[in-house]
Order: structure tokens, then sequence, then C-alpha cells
């Protein structure tokens, strides 16, 4: 029997979340930390190929929890970190890598007013990086197809706990979570949906990049992971419908998470209510405490503006993805197609 460590144990029950029952229909998968499923799946997969030796240096681009989840695997296997990331990552969250023992380096402000924004650049300062080490290793989360695998024991978790899933909704970032979780949902109900949550002006589902205020959600470059056939429907939520949905989770369920949680939260809320035949679940990866100065202060909210504002009880049915509209919710139905197919029928 192979005897684990303390610190092994402990970042294993990171892992997986807790399924919550959020209304007759509606479950919420609530992770502690949900990018520690890709992160743990990766590095040891890379462990047994052997592509960590004992001298290599893990190096990726990361501005969120996915560094972390690397942060606390890189202690676990006692091996250096470097974390490419942007100036407006989160002090919080920055201090938190460093005390794992991770380096954080940050691109220059200035590089997120070229195209492609920080994320280009972090990736430029990526191959930099990579080039003045000997042995390195980048879990490559955008483009690692191990990212989407690595979701197939969450949606087990699913089919064990709840029997058979009609919906699930979430955030797309990199892809990973949804994309994979999807896969092997369908491997047991074919018909299953899927529902992607995105900001305005990510160009993930059609919108031209643009500033957004919403972070965790949303890119400026279309990372390879991302299987657009995957999605049903897509659904753009402001930042804040975002805000004040993650408020009302926390109020109404004692949930405390994150903005992302909140928007996903938001669509699944609506989605449930107007399918009550359906057994959905809502994905919601990230806790709040990265947000008690912000999300969860109200004097912060009032100061955006964000406060007051009533918020439409259902999403604007849009017909062109590719025009970012006002209002604070957006829905377009993808119906599982390419994204290049759904843009061409889009733009004249």
């Amino acid at each position: 029997m192979t005897v684990r460590s303390a610190f092994e144990e402990a970042t294993d029950a990171y892992r997986l979340p807790r399924l919550v029952r959020l209304g007759p229909n509606l479950y919420g998968a609530a992770f502690t930390l949900m990018k520690m499923v890709p992160a743990r799946h990766i590095i040891r997969k890379a462990l047994a190929d052997g592509q960590i030796g004992p001298d290599t240096v893990i190096i990726e681009t990361t501005s969120g929890t996915f560094g972390l989840a690397l942060a606390m695997q890189a202690v676990h296997i006692g091996r250096r970190l470097v974390l490419v990331s942007d100036p407006v990552i989160d002090e919080r969250l920055y201090r938190r890598l460093t005390a794992l023992g991770a380096v954080v380096d940050r691109v220059p402000a200035e590089a997120g007013l070229v195209p492609g924004g920080f994320q280009r650049a972090r990736l430029d300062r990526l191959d930099e990086l990579r080039g003045e080490h000997e042995s390195t290793f980048c879990p490559e989360q955008y483009t690692n197809p191990e990212n989407p695998r690595s979701y197939a024991s969450v949606a087990e978790l699913m089919v064990e706990a709840l029997g058979q899933v009609d919906c699930v909704i979430g955030p797309v970032g990199s892809g990973g979570s949804m994309s994979g979780t999807t896969r092997y949902l369908r491997s047991v109900t074919p018909e299953c949906r899927a529902v992607g949550v995105d900001t305005q002006h990510s160009i993930l589902f059609g919108h031209p990049d643009g500033k957004r205020e919403l972070r965790g959600l949303g890119m400026s470059l279309m990372p390879a992971n991302l299987d657009h056939t995957t999605f049903d429907d897509v659904h753009w939520v402001s930042a804040a419908a975002a805000y004040q949905s993650t408020r009302a989770l926390y109020a109404q369920h004692a949930l405390f998470m994150g903005p992302t949680s909140g928007a996903s939260f938001r669509v699944a809320d609506w989605y449930a209510r107007t399918n009550p035949d359906q057994l959905t679940v809502v994905m919601l990866p990230d806790e709040g405490y990265r947000y008690t100065d912000t999300v969860y202060n109200d004097e912060w909210l009032a100061a955006q503006g964000h406060l007051t504002p009533s918020l439409p009880p259902e999403p604007d049915v849009v017909t062109d993805p590719t025009v970012p509209a006002d209002g604070g919710w957006q829905t377009y139905h993808w119906g599982r197609r390419e994204h290049p197919d759904v843009i061409a029928l889009a733009v004249p």
C-alpha cells in the first residue's frame, strides 16, 4: 500500500467539489479550488512520463488559481515554480503564491495596451524564461488535452451522486472544465445539455476583444482546449450582474464564492426554474476570500456603480454573437457548432 504524505492528502482534499442542493432541480458543484483538478492530474502524469526530472523547473502563465494549485503541487514534489502573471494579479493571491515558494514574474503594465493584451505578453515572457533554464516543464493549461481529461473525475462524482444529469452550466476560460466535464457526462447521457457562461468583450464566443471588468471569465486569445461543439447555449454576464448574483448566492445558500461562481449561478438559477423537468448542475469554481474588500463590500460596489441598478429577471436573446449588447445579461443559442461556422453565419 502506498503511503500518502500529509501534504498530499491536504491538497487532494481541495480537488473534488461538494454537491449542494440549490433548488428542487438544481445542484451546485462548489469547489474549494477547482484548478486543483487539472493541476494535480497534469503534474502527476508529467512525473510518470518522465517530463519532470529532479532539476526541472515548472513554468506556467496564469493570473488566477491555477497558479495556486500548481504552487501546492510544486511544494509536494519539491520542484521550483515560476509563474508568469500580469500587474493586476490579486495581491492576496500573490502573497499566497510567494509564501508557497513560487516566483511570480509580472509583465509590464504597458503590455496590456497591445493586441492580445496581457495574455499574449505573458506567453511571450514564458518562452523567454523557458530558454533560460536547462530543464523546464510547462503545464500549458490552455492547450494541454490533459486539462479537460482531468474533469472526468468531477463528472463521475456527479453521476454517482445524482444519477442522470440533464444540464451542466459553468464559466468558460481555458475551456477545460466545461469541455471535459460535459464530454464524460455525454458518455452516460448523450442528450445532456451544456451552457457556457462568458462575459462581454471576450473573444471566446464571438465578441471583439475589449476591456473586461469581470476577471476569471473570458479570454483575449482563443485557447485550444475550448471545444465549441460542447455548448448548446452561451450567456454573457456583466460584472454588475455577477457581483449581485455572488451576494445572492451567499445570502440565500450560505455559499461564500467568487464572482465567476456568481455569474454561473445567475444563469443556472434562471435555467433550472425555466426547465423544471431537468436536473441541472452548476459549476462554482472559486471561493470568495479574495473578494472581501470588493464584491462583499457595499461601499466598493456603490463606488463602482454596481449596488443599486436593477437587473433583468431573464437574459436578452441576441441573434448576433459578434456584437456585444448593452445590459447585464444576454444569451445566444450556439447549437454545438464550431466557432468558424457560427461566426460565418453572423458576419455578412
